[in-house]
């Protein structure tokens, strides 16, 4: 995706208007200058330093870097704007000559991009979702007409909730030769693969995110297009040069430093949107509540205009979506705190509001936060419950090698890693084992009714076998021996270290050895034999309290 070919650019070029292929973009002495200077007196800013009295990046470097790492694609395929409505609003321009076009929309769904259009005077073409709000490829296929140059749809769709069918995008990515938009505003909430994924395969896909909802930065107004690389340069060229500001840039590089503590609440907000929904429809006055991959519902009421009513009485604000194509009766309800869905469902029930909601079980549970001057790292499993990883490290094979953990140890496992890797490798590898150390520390606390003891045997054809004891002492084996400098993108030197720095923080005995002829496969099944052996040492031994020792209670 990152390196366009000639072909895919030519493609993109020709969808471009004239005026806009043409362009030459403002630039600035910086844009040219590469180095950091002293002294800057290039753009008329005032020299007595605010904080805020320098003109901000107008290529988000950092951001878009930290963006990389966690959506897994190049920088250079990420575009920045003022909220999602920015890009929207570019998309018509680039691509639409005013007056000679139009685009297709799946509707309902989202106003703003009606709205850009007639801004932009480009004809509208409505193309109805089915009943049950599901996308029918082939009859918005059908609406497009000569003229058409964009088809836009928001999955998880606004205001229905639900993803779009992928089998379905993907039929209009092969028969339409305009540019396809897809709006993922919510796709942190649906649980499901973006279509990010698709677009090595479709340079004409724009795939729309945003900061606002599951970062909970809509004050930031930060949005983005994730796009073949000539399709953000041209929009980089468009944009006003300063179109994020400096403060807006730092809350949001401080706010994606954690990225776990989001995906908490993304998950909170996901547990909510169920217990909410199965307490709405459980009302006499609720017709129906659709499904919903997104951080709101879509109910129908037998009398909507009461439900709106009686909400905004007791000061509650909600969306009526009533003049929507085919969500007549609906109100919109954005998924909140426990306390605030509580209240929304004693106001439609005329029942008194309930306090509290019940906590969850703590488990065997952890989450560390570690900041240096290289590197920040969050890690955060959950030994009693599986779910496939996520792992962001910054480094691709060390993505792959800490996946196997999740699976083979059979955890909940996040990691993710903001590091110097342009630098080395050195502090992300060392700073993301001391992090997986401290937390599996925690997570284990008094080890009560544990098995202690992990042993592997020969995995693969790297013949790796992993010893691991848990009772406290420390002390670390390697027998690894590799040929080459590097394994993917990693010194092979760190993989030693790696597990040094995580031994010293697990507080356990670790021995590894390992032998074969592929460095790949041997890393590999190091990996999968230390995850093995983790699953057996963290292993609840059915009806103990203590752990196993000769001498009583660790």
């Amino acid at each position: 995706m990152g390196n366009t070919n000639s072909g895919r650019e030519q493609e993109i070029m020709s969808l471009l208007r004239d005026n806009i292929r043409n362009i030459v973009p403002y630039s600035t002495a910086r844009d040219d200058c590469k180095v950091k200077m002293d002294i800057y007196l290039d753009a008329n800013e005032n020299p007595f330093d605010s904080g805020v009295n320098r003109y901000p990046s107008p290529h988000q470097p950092r951001l878009k870097n930290m963006l990389s790492a966690l959506k897994k694609v190049p920088a250079e395929n990420i575009f920045l704007g003022n909220g999602s409505d920015e890009p929207i609003d570019l998309i018509f321009r680039l691509f639409c000559p005013p007056g000679q076009s139009s685009m297709v929309q799946a509707v309902p769904t989202y106003g703003m991009y009606s709205v850009a259009a007639a801004i932009n005077d480009v004809r509208v073409i409505n193309a109805p979702l089915t009943s049950d709000f599901e996308l029918d490829a082939a009859d918005l296929l059908s609406r497009v007409e000569p003229d058409t140059r964009l088809i836009f749809l928001c999955s998880p769709n606004n205001p229905s909730g639900n993803l779009l069918d992928i089998e379905g995008i993907v039929k209009i990515l092969d028969a339409f030769e305009g540019i396809t938009v897809v709006d993922e505003a919510y796709i942190d909430f649906a649980g499901s693969d973006s279509v990010i994924k698709l677009l090595d395969r479709y340079p004409r896909l724009i795939v729309l995110q945003t900061l606002s909802k599951a970062w909970g930065m809509a004050g930031l107004r930060i949005g983005m297009a994730i796009a073949d690389r000539c399709i953000v340069d041209i929009m980089s060229r468009v944009k006003y040069p300063y179109n994020i500001s400096v403060l807006n840039q730092e809350k949001a590089e401080e706010v994606l430093s954690d990225p776990l503590s989001a995906a908490d609440r993304v998950e909170e907000l996901v547990r909510e949107r169920k217990k909410l929904a199965e307490a709405l429809s459980g009302l006499p006055d609720v017709k129906e509540v659709y499904p919903s991959d997104a951080n709101f519902l879509l109910v129908r009421f037998m009398d909507k205009d009461r439900a709106f009513a009686e909400l905004m009485k007791s000061g509650i604000i909600v969306r009526d979506r009533s003049s929507a194509y085919g969500c007549d009766g609906c109100l919109r309800i954005t998924v909140g705190t426990p306390e605030e869905n509580d209240r929304v469902v004693a106001v439609l029930g005329g029942m008194p509001v309930k306090s509290g909601s019940p906590s969850l079980a703590a488990g065997r549970k952890a989450s560390i936060f570690r900041k240096t001057g290289e590197t920040a790292v969050c890690v955060r499993l959950d030994l009693d419950n599986f779910r496939p990883p996520r792992i962001a490290s910054g480094l691709h094979f060390l993505n792959h090698m800490l996946e196997q953990i999740g699976y083979h140890a059979h955890i909940a496992l996040d990691v993710v890693c903001y590091g110097d890797v342009d630098v080395d490798d050195h502090h992300s590898v060392e700073d993301v084992a001391i992090a997986l150390g401290d937390c599996l520390y925690s997570a284990l606390g008094d080890k009560a009714g544990t098995g202690r003891y992990g042993f592997s045997l020969p995995m693969d054809e790297a013949d790796a076998s992993v010893l691991l004891d848990l009772g406290g002492r420390i002390d670390f084996q390697w027998n690894v021996p590799l040929s080459g400098n590097c394994v993917g993108d990693v010194s092979a030197q760190m993989f030693e270290h790696f597990f040094k720095s995580l031994s010293e923080h697990l507080k356990c005995n670790l021995h590894i050895k390992a032998q074969g002829r592929n460095d790949h496969h041997i890393i590999e099944g190091v990996f999968k034999a230390f995850a093995r052996a983790l699953r057996q040492a963290v292993s609840r031994v059915p009806g103990g309290n203590d752990v196993p020792s000769s001498k009583g209670w660790l």
